[in-house]
């Protein structure tokens, strides 16, 4: 079987091409640009293409299938070569369906959250040597690529986000997983360069649930007003169980969170109600793959979250130093609220770089407001050429501090100004959250954390 990636160096496809090579495939790719970690992976594996752009001259008739990514354009020579000859043309999603339709499908979709309830779902499952495929969007412990699909899994959990298949592909990719499973953590709007209306957005998830075979299953967060009105005016009772879920009962003591729904009482290591919201979907979807409740507790009880989800990177006896990916109001009002509350006895310095087109977009910026307000230290940081690069409107830091509002809010266009205000803070019974999907700019984040951690 002989596979060839347009934009290869994309944070699923490289790890797609790998993984297929690790099936026994001839896989070749090419790229305008690949970043770490796919570069490294990628040449690791042998599979990093010799030299950068595109090559039409690679596209030819005994090509199996093309994989088409995002980054790549509708007029790419390689796509046009592609066509010219005939070849299966697929998005990663409508590939993975394909290699996938003899399995059961389970597919986590959300605004946010749907990253930890994939992982939190594929830890139990490994825990209780439950054999599974999976793709997820972010490393988790004991597993070795966040990518695996095997002949032998009977099921595959999938994190299935809502933003566009590929550019021959409007639909979004959570649609061409064609799921027997589904969960939807939760609507918050996001991804306004392609849904620049709210109503636009909401109606993907509400084609997810309808898109849901005969005898099928969605989970939906029961704390989701959005959802709760979505679900009570979609006619399809009868065909899908449409059922909600809460968080897990707990409580916090002396800094930790003990789960309180099983019957023996169970320390968590992870924190948080929307974590807590998110193992509650991730126990509904085990129990169908026969896992019981008691038998999840005990697995979740060693889940540490996956990479840049609220991860602690660093802790003292004064300090304690979070990164996470959270970029979207709802996620990082949620983060914000789980580290205050759980370290409620500390004052937290939450630092968010507004990164992505949606939260650099002057119109989106309100939904921002006051989502720091737990925070008693709240800085904002975003980078002017990053504005200019995405094509958006200028925004200024007096735009930013309004959509905030929050007095207290201090916003920065400059990661060097920003790492001396982070230096300038007495850290003495304080916690740093970071909050970013970018990285402030090469902000020497590393050295930054082992200097106010001394």
């Amino acid at each position: 079987m002989r596979v060839h990636f347009i934009a290869i160096g994309g944070s699923i496809m490289h790890n797609l091409a790998i993984t297929l090579q690790q099936k026994g495939y001839n896989v070749s790719g090419s790229d305008d640009h690949i970043y770490e970690p796919a570069y490294s992976n990628l040449k690791e594996f042998d599979l990093l293409p010799a030299e950068m752009g595109w090559h039409p001259e690679k596209i030819t008739k005994d090509i199996n299938a093309v994989i088409l990514g995002m980054h790549a354009q509708k007029d790419n020579p390689e796509l046009v070569k592609a066509k010219q000859l005939g070849l299966n043309i697929y998005s990663f999603p409508e590939y993975i369906y394909s290699q996938t339709k003899n399995k059961q499908r389970v597919v986590v979709a959300g605004s946010h959250g749907k990253t930890s309830v994939t992982s939190m779902i594929i830890h139990v499952l490994n825990y209780w040597n439950i054999e599974c495929d999976y793709l997820v969007g972010a490393a988790l412990k004991g597993v070795e690529r966040p990518v695996k699909i095997t002949d032998s899994a009977p099921v595959i959990i999938l994190e299935g986000d809502e933003y566009l298949s590929s550019p021959l592909d409007p639909k979004p990719k959570f649609l061409n997983y064609h799921h027997h499973i589904g969960v939807i953590t939760g609507i918050a709007w996001d991804h306004v360069n392609v849904y620049p209306k709210y109503e636009d957005y909401e109606k993907q998830f509400e084609l997810f649930v309808e898109n849901s075979p005969k005898a099928g299953v969605v989970f939906y967060s029961g704390d989701d007003k959005t959802l709760k009105k979505l679900v009570k005016r979609l006619d399809i009772s009868g065909d899908v169980d449409l059922v909600p879920y809460d968080k897990l009962k707990s409580k916090v003591k002396d800094g930790k969170t003990i789960i309180t729904a099983g019957h023996v009482n169970t320390e968590a290591k992870v924190f948080g109600d929307h974590n807590l919201q998110n193992m509650s979907a991730a126990m509904e979807v085990c129990k169908r793959l026969n896992v019981s409740k008691d038998e999840f507790i005990e697995a979740i009880a060693s889940f540490e979250g996956a990479a840049l989800r609220m991860q602690l990177i660093k802790e003292t006896p004064n300090t304690k130093v979070f990164r996470d990916f959270a970029h979207s109001p709802s996620k990082v009002q949620a983060t914000v609220h789980a580290v205050a509350k759980q370290y409620s006895k500390e004052k937290l310095v939450a630092c968010l770089e507004l990164h992505t087109f949606s939260s650099l977009t002057s119109s989106f910026l309100s939904e921002y407001e006051k989502t720091l307000k737990e925070a008693s230290i709240p800085l904002v940081y975003f980078n002017p050429k990053v504005v200019e690069n995405k094509g958006l409107n200028t925004i200024t830091k007096e735009d930013v501090f309004a959509a905030f509002k929050q007095k207290n809010v201090e916003v920065f266009t400059d990661e060097k100004a920003l790492q001396n205000r982070l230096l300038e803070i007495d850290w003495e019974k304080k916690n740093l959250l970071l909050m970013s999907s970018g990285q402030f700019n090469k902000m020497p984040i590393d050295e930054l954390v082992e200097e106010i951690t001394k």
